[in-house]
């Protein structure tokens, strides 16, 4: 693909690149000198910058309808949903300091096994072995004269043994993503019929994979099943609702939309602005 052809995106939405590609849901974005972006997603890479006259995105029209306008979540209003989160001055403050977050609509085997890396792990590091991941197992994808790579598939990951894994140095995590690959190559996790499930039955149905909890199924619910009311408590989290809301603190005063308030309580508390 020619990374010098742009289609313009058509939003007077919030959509804030720093802040969607930083807010810890995704991992294969990289920052350019030009402030614009350039990642790998749904077995394509792109380049998308943002400028005084809009947002654009390398590739066609048909590209944007058929990948990017799903992705990026082009459906919903979050300038709108933002408004409906600010239940009281903590959120209006965190809603309004998170402004410009999008939910993406990831890959779900991408997204599952990318938060099952991240565990105990900071986002540099979690970056480092995903895009080690994919260099080492994933179909090549020519953009701008430059190589890429895909992530690997399931059906890919599921014939890899723990040695095979050994370059990524993701340590205990490497048996996980094993198990995982073969549980969804096999139909013991249905990824696509999750998407229909109640979030309580996505939740017991990724749990029960060896090395999925809690905070990491419901990550991988929100920013690939795109359930909305998800809610992922990580330490960060922790943090945010023990200092603003107490133990009784029940994520479904956000609504459908408490994943989205979740990602602006979690933004808003790494920063440090938010404590």
């Amino acid at each position: 693909m020619d990374k010098d052809i742009f289609y313009k995106i058509e939003t007077d939405d919030d959509f804030d690149l720093d802040k969607i590609f930083d807010c810890g849901q995704c991992f294969r974005w990289n920052k350019n000198d030009d402030d614009s972006y350039t990642g790998v997603a749904m077995g394509k890479a792109a380049t998308i910058k943002k400028d005084s006259s809009g947002i654009y995105i390398t590739g066609t029209k048909e590209d944007y309808d058929n990948i990017w306008h799903d992705y990026f979540d082009m459906d919903n209003n979050y300038r709108q949903i933002r408004q409906g989160l600010c239940i009281d001055e903590y959120m209006k403050n965190a809603s309004d300091f998170g402004a410009g977050i999008r939910i993406l609509r990831q890959d779900k085997w991408e997204a599952l096994c990318s938060f099952i890396i991240s565990q105990c792990n900071n986002i540099p590091r979690i970056k480092k072995i995903v895009e080690t991941f994919s260099c080492c197992f994933g179909d090549e994808i020519s953009f701008g004269g430059d190589t890429y790579y895909a992530f690997p598939t399931a059906e890919k990951t599921a014939g890899l043994t723990i040695e095979d894994l050994a370059p990524l140095r993701c340590g205990y995590r490497a048996p996980y993503i094993i198990d995982a690959a073969k549980a969804v190559q096999n139909g013991d996790i249905d990824l696509e019929s999750l998407s229909s499930a109640s979030l309580s039955d996505a939740v017991k149905a990724l749990r029960s994979l060896n090395g999925v909890g809690e905070k990491v199924a419901n990550c991988a619910i929100l920013f690939s099943l795109h359930k909305l009311d998800a809610f992922p408590v990580d330490v960060w989290m922790k943090k945010a609702i023990s200092q603003h809301y107490g133990k009784d603190f029940d994520p479904n005063v956000f609504g459908p939309f408490a994943g989205i308030g979740q990602q602006y309580m979690f933004y808003y508390q790494r920063s440090g602005d938010g404590i």
